[in-house]
């Protein structure tokens, strides 16, 4: 079974079946569809395990020293990071944590343990619990990772500060969900939940 990738006119058009949910789409307009389709799996979680717990800034910048210890400031093939002495790999700004991470990342894909080819016939749920065997890769960033990589259209976040603080004002709640309660309340949007967290994030912004 080949899994469906993320249709963002279709998706919409369900969510605005949905009277709160269309009102909010009204407010915001369309949502740019979230989805990188260049990137390489390898690539992608190695960039989330540098961008984890950094502002944006100091993120980037040390993802761009990492690019420049390879040739042409290409991203690196897992062979290639595995080349690279960790003292150098340290030299970019990781810290010795991450830069395990990476190399474990780089190790598990490397041998076949991730098996990268075969994401487009496993589950979200079989993907999840895939990747989240590499240290430094929680369920958080495989979800991520689901939305914005693989262009999976039904991944509801619900350990998401965003995602809780969205609920929270849409439905007009007391205090915020908990990933149950989340889920019955998006049991309408179910085939449709990575457009509609897009749309919970957008009621947050700003805050």
């Amino acid at each position: 079974m080949v899994f469906k990738s993320l249709n963002l006119n279709q998706s919409l058009r369900h969510l605005k079946r949905d009277k709160k949910l269309a009102k909010i789409i009204k407010k915001h307009g369309v949502i740019k569809k979230p989805y990188r389709p260049s990137r390489h799996p390898f690539e992608s979680l190695v960039q989330s395990i540098v961008y984890q717990q950094l502002s944006g800034k100091a993120a980037r910048t040390i993802f761009q020293r990492f690019l420049k210890l390879f040739k042409k400031g290409r991203f690196p093939k897992p062979d290639e990071v595995l080349k690279v002495p960790l003292v150098k790999l340290r030299s970019a700004g990781l810290s010795n944590q991450k830069t395990n991470y990476i190399l474990n990342l780089a190790r598990k894909f490397s041998n076949g343990e991730i098996a990268h080819n075969q994401f487009h016939v496993m589950s979200d749920e079989e993907i999840i619990g895939h990747i989240t065997k590499v240290k430094g890769i929680g369920v958080w960033t495989a979800q991520m990772f689901l939305m914005f990589s693989l262009n999976r259209p039904d991944v509801l976040p619900t350990g998401d500060l965003g995602i809780k603080k969205g609920f929270k004002k849409l439905f007009g709640l007391k205090q915020f969900p908990s990933p149950r309660q989340m889920e019955k309340l998006a049991e309408s949007w179910r085939g449709h939940r990575t457009v509609a967290s897009l749309y919970l994030w957008k009621i947050v912004d700003g805050e």
